[in-house]
């Protein structure tokens, strides 16, 4: 089967590799839309790993199903999740399920979602396979992890319709932000970023203020937000965490969700951040199985318009093309790369 190997953000090459055989409580899924994540291009986050297929947005339908598969037959269209939990650890029993050692470690497909074909664990069979439901395209099923990663973060945001909720940084994960805390009634959604095109696409996607970064952001969220900062601050590039920390009320919550570059440091003192502010720092990683249903369900529902975030589509041959606008997005104005292994 033909996969794109990745070796670098600008070098993913077409290969060919076998097509995994599946084994007792797998399943093997054909797969027709894989999303390009921002996680894909921190080459820094897997420089001793490569070369490798990535991957791991995928819908598709089912090929082949392993003995022992009862819930799942071929030809289901179905959406998939890499990292599950185990459900049995200490995390895991205190709701923390993303930060099990199963999840973060331990479960993943083969060989990636850039392929033809891919093989599903077992474990990842039981809790974390999704039927796409009538009406859903494989394309808008690809955003299920992705939305699942921000409802888990508005979660332990604890993010009530009454507040302010700032979103920094209007990529896609930003986006994702935007729309889904406009959807259940936030009560402003604010954003900052330096493209303008995406800013322009904040407002398209809910946000009823959008501000251009830089130093004087704080005094900005003051302007649109009646005088006060924002409830809630959601840290979507790393690169705006200075005047993202200071642009949250006291008593509010700043939620750290992209990742940072690999030695990006928080640059206030502890007096600075805490002390009579009570601020609350926290952050998400992942979803878990639960907030992967609730998105795949948000979707169906219209909830959430994942499918005007998609702005470019490549065949697999291609992929490195999607690579390089994933990781310059300013050049042809991209949000959302899909690749379709298919073609």
């Amino acid at each position: 089967m033909r996969v794109a190997m990745y070796y670098n953000n600008e070098d993913v090459r077409l290969e060919e590799m076998d097509k995994p055989q599946v084994e007792v409580g797998e399943i093997l899924i054909k797969v027709e839309a894989s999303g390009i994540c921002g996680s894909d291009v921190m080459f820094w986050y897997r420089k001793d790993k490569v070369p490798l297929v990535l991957g791991h947005e995928i819908a598709g339908e089912i090929a082949e199903v392993g003995h022992g598969v009862d819930n799942f037959k071929v030809g289901d269209r179905v959406v998939a999740t890499h990292h599950v939990p185990c459900n049995t650890c200490h995390y895991c029993q205190m709701g923390n399920e993303t930060a099990c050692e199963t999840l973060q470690k331990r479960t993943h497909f083969h060989p990636g979602g850039f392929a033809e074909y891919v093989k599903v664990p077992k474990i990842n069979v039981d809790r974390g396979v999704f039927p796409i439901p009538k009406g859903v395209t494989y394309e808008e099923a690809t955003f299920t992890e992705p939305l699942a990663c921000v409802i888990r973060g508005q979660k332990k945001a604890n993010l009530q319709p009454a507040e302010s909720v700032f979103v920094v940084g209007c990529g896609i994960s930003g986006l994702l932000h935007i729309n889904l805390a406009s959807g259940i009634g936030a009560g402003r959604v604010i954003a900052a970023d330096t493209i303008e095109y995406r800013m322009k696409a904040a407002e398209r996607f809910g946000a009823e203020h959008v501000l251009e970064y830089g130093d004087d952001l704080p005094s900005k969220v003051r302007e649109v937000n009646d005088g006060m900062l924002a409830d809630l601050v959601i840290i979507c590039r790393g690169a705006f965490i200075p005047q993202a920390l200071n642009s949250v009320e006291k008593g509010g919550t700043v939620l750290f969700f992209g990742g940072a570059k690999e030695h990006d440091k928080i640059p206030q003192t502890v007096n600075e951040l805490f002390w009579r502010t009570e601020m609350t720092l926290t952050s998400s990683y992942a979803g878990s199985p639960a907030d992967c249903f609730d998105a795949l369900e948000l979707i169906r529902a219209g909830r959430v318009n994942v499918k005007d975030m998609i702005t470019h589509r490549f065949g697999l041959g291609e992929a490195v093309k999607g690579f390089y606008l994933v990781s310059h997005p300013w050049e042809q104005e991209s949000i959302k790369v899909v690749v379709e292994p298919q073609k």
